[in-house]
């Protein structure tokens, strides 16, 4: 089934751009779904997973809330209420800069890692949203997406 069937379009699109725009849109939306399912035994969302593996490569340096916000695939996520709720659940420390006082360095806590290592034994999960496409497609693919948006 392609994107004229899933959403059930009844005219044309105005353009093949126009069409790759909602393809995009739709796909990205339907890798998220599957992406919250992957999670939802953890009880995390996908923006505090996205945290939590920034936390992880930045490990044993902790990052401030703007250096968290600069990384996120989501940029539009507020990135501090969802560092407090990791706090809250444990998987994130939260500690004043030393050196400005007015920043916060946040750390992976050990009960974050456990998630991640729970999480990452379960990967090929993760790829299987895409294993309808062969290794050279997804190549290309990623090649397309870079070029789309102006990265190579």
């Amino acid at each position: 089934m392609g994107i004229v069937e899933d959403i059930h379009q009844k005219k044309d699109f105005r353009s093949q751009y126009h069409k790759v725009h909602v393809n995009i849109l739709y796909s990205s939306s339907w890798i998220l779904e599957r992406v919250k399912d992957f999670l939802e035994n953890e009880e995390i969302t996908p923006q505090q997973y996205n945290i939590l593996r920034i936390l992880k490569g930045s490990r044993p340096i902790p990052i401030s809330t703007l250096q968290i916000r600069e990384r996120m695939l989501d940029k539009m996520s507020d990135t501090s209420r969802l560092v407090d709720r990791l706090v809250k659940k444990g998987l994130a420390e939260k500690n004043i800069n030393q050196i400005d006082k007015r920043l916060v360095d946040v750390n992976i806590s050990d009960k974050g890692l456990e998630v991640l290592d729970r999480l990452d034994e379960r990967n090929k999960e993760l790829d299987n949203i895409t294993n309808r496409l062969t290794v050279a497609e997804a190549l290309l693919m990623n090649e397309l997406l870079d070029k789309m948006r102006g990265t190579i």
